[in-house]
């Protein structure tokens, strides 16, 4: 009888060898999302033979030097987070990249930030329907309306400015 190891990051439910190998196969650049108990974490990767490379992120920290005052793992904060990170990745050239979920389930936040790579201008397929809707990406079920606007136009004048 002979014993077969299983890898560790499959014993552990970090990676999915199928889709990670379906991905490095594309030879595209892809999206993680990375929301914790406190923060939310988006970067775009590009894969390479010697490991995936981080071309752009952003994490939600950034968020409090802009003015945000609400948490930092809520849909607006994802929201936020993913379009600072798809500014960063249209100034380093990446036009274009893929989400990648690994073993994490897709999320409304994940959804979110997704939706703010979107409309910031980054090419990510992605179905309209799966977003959250605007009333909730703008923080008005947690009336944070105010502080959702002054952070959005912060980015905007940041990135015009770089």
């Amino acid at each position: 009888m002979t014993y077969s190891r299983i890898l560790r990051r499959l014993r552990e439910k970090k990676t999915n060898y199928r889709r990670r190998k379906a991905l490095l196969m594309s030879r595209r650049n892809f999206v993680t999302v990375h929301i914790s108990n406190e923060n939310t974490s988006v970067q775009i990767h590009k894969p390479e033979l010697t490991g995936d490379k981080v071309i752009a992120s952003a994490h939600s920290r950034i968020l409090m030097g802009k003015g945000w005052k609400g948490s930092r793992k809520n849909i607006p904060a994802a929201y936020l987070t993913g379009y600072i990170a798809g500014k960063k990745a249209l100034l380093v050239g990446s036009k274009s990249a893929i989400l990648y979920s690994g073993t994490r389930k897709y999320t409304q936040r994940m959804a979110a930030a997704l939706k703010g790579l979107v409309d910031a201008g980054l090419q990510v397929p992605a179905n309209e329907k799966t977003f959250p809707s605007k009333d909730r990406i703008q923080g008005k079920h947690l009336k944070i309306t105010s502080d959702f606007d002054k952070v959005k136009s912060a980015i905007d004048i940041e990135v015009k400015s770089s």
